[in-house]
């Protein structure tokens, strides 16, 4: 009887500090989200969302049309578009941003296109490269807030020097959309962070 006592006792402890590390980086991705670090930089790198059919989905849309600001405010003067071709498409995400950006009177020469990649971690580390290619060396990261923790976590490890700015338009807005992509970018995030724990050199 003692050693289930013990046993139960050690189970709810761990249990707890499960939740409580889950809680806190919870915490640390919902406080990050509202922080908007816009300022003075060579470019914007706009995260890819989905594209289907050459049309950015409302989502990227609206990652995008922040991008657009940033622009037109004069914190960039060039626009980075990530993503790549996803099964079944013609187009890549990043060629369908930029075909939106033309349509908003966004000059051609400002706009940079990233093809290759299919997740964040890609969108980042392949946008470095371009950035490497033009001489830049700050970026500004654009994408929904929640999303914003991760990111720029990757951007480090990328090795960009990079600020945060989260689109203020975000699709997710309901308790419907906000919790499942809070509980996806909490997933993923702890898991990259232990993955830098144990196999980043």
């Amino acid at each position: 009887m003692k050693k289930i006592k013990t046993r139960n006792k050690v189970i709810l402890l761990l249990s707890l500090l499960i939740v409580g590390y889950i809680g806190k980086n919870v915490f640390d991705i919902c406080s990050f989200s509202t922080k908007d670090q816009r300022q003075k930089a060579d470019v914007a790198i706009i995260l890819g969302a989905a594209a289907y059919n050459g049309e950015v989905s409302p989502v990227f849309r609206e990652r995008i049309n922040h991008g657009i600001t940033l622009y037109q405010e004069g914190c960039v003067d060039r626009l980075i578009v990530t993503g790549g071709t996803a099964e079944g498409a013609e187009e890549s995400e990043a060629s369908a941003a930029r075909d939106y950006l033309l349509s908003q009177g966004i000059p051609e020469e400002a706009v940079l296109l990233e093809e290759e990649s299919s997740i964040t971690q890609e969108n980042l580390e392949n946008s470095k490269v371009i950035m490497e290619e033009n001489g830049f060396e700050t970026a500004i990261i654009v994408s929904d807030p929640l999303h914003m923790k991760r990111a720029m976590l990757l951007a480090e490890d990328a090795g960009i020097k990079a600020y945060s700015s989260p689109t203020p338009t975000s699709r997710y807005v309901s308790l419907r959309t906000k919790i499942p992509f809070l509980a996806r970018e909490t997933f993923y995030y702890i898991g990259y962070k232990w993955y830098r724990v144990f196999f980043s050199e």
